[in-house]
């Protein structure tokens, strides 16, 4: 039922999926760009229910998931992670991997809805650390759609490997185009 009202209200407002997720993954980690505005979040949310990507999580900091509206986060997708200083983010995500049998997070790439001059690394220290696939998913506004490309994983190259994803995200519209990745 819920499913059925998320594919309504995407169809509502004009949103499909141009081709499909890799759904043979068992653990990845998804980089969803561009992160222009708090859209792609529900967006996100509506595509993760009505493509049936329940495997997919997003993390939060921990506080989120404390009462009154902690049951919210986990419904939606969250998991909590502890973002003290004196936590390695990287360590601990890949200890999360490393426990489970299929995992799946979903991060931006840029770790802001600002715009950037040049992607975060934690993703991909994680998706090394835990030996799994990067499926990179555009939200192109533009085109009110969500395009899905061929998981990859990281190489040895790192600059090579950050060409190829903004070769990705580059021509991606996000709500603000002025903040997205077209300039990097």
């Amino acid at each position: 039922m819920l499913r059925q009202l998320c594919l309504f209200i995407l169809k509502l407002f004009g949103w499909k999926a141009a081709n499909s997720f890799p759904y043979e993954l068992k653990k990845y980690i998804v980089i969803v760009g561009p992160h222009t505005s708090n859209w792609d979040f529900i967006i996100g949310v509506l595509f993760r229910k009505a493509l049936r990507l329940e495997k997919a999580r997003y993390l939060g900091k921990k506080e989120l998931f404390d009462p009154p509206f902690g049951f919210l986060f986990r419904w939606l997708g969250g998991y909590p992670v502890d973002r003290s200083k004196n936590k390695n983010m990287v360590e601990e995500v890949v200890k999360v991997f490393n426990e489970h049998e299929e995992f799946g997070i979903a991060l931006s790439p840029e770790g802001t809805r600002t715009r950037v001059d040049k992607l975060r690394t934690g993703f991909y220290n994680i998706a090394k650390g835990a030996n799994v696939p990067i499926v990179m998913v555009g939200l192109d506004f533009a085109n009110k759609q969500v395009v899905f490309a061929e998981p990859f994983h990281p190489t040895d190259n790192q600059e090579a490997d950050f060409e190829h994803i903004l070769r990705f995200f580059r021509p991606i519209q996000g709500k603000f185009p002025e903040k997205g990745l077209g300039h990097l």
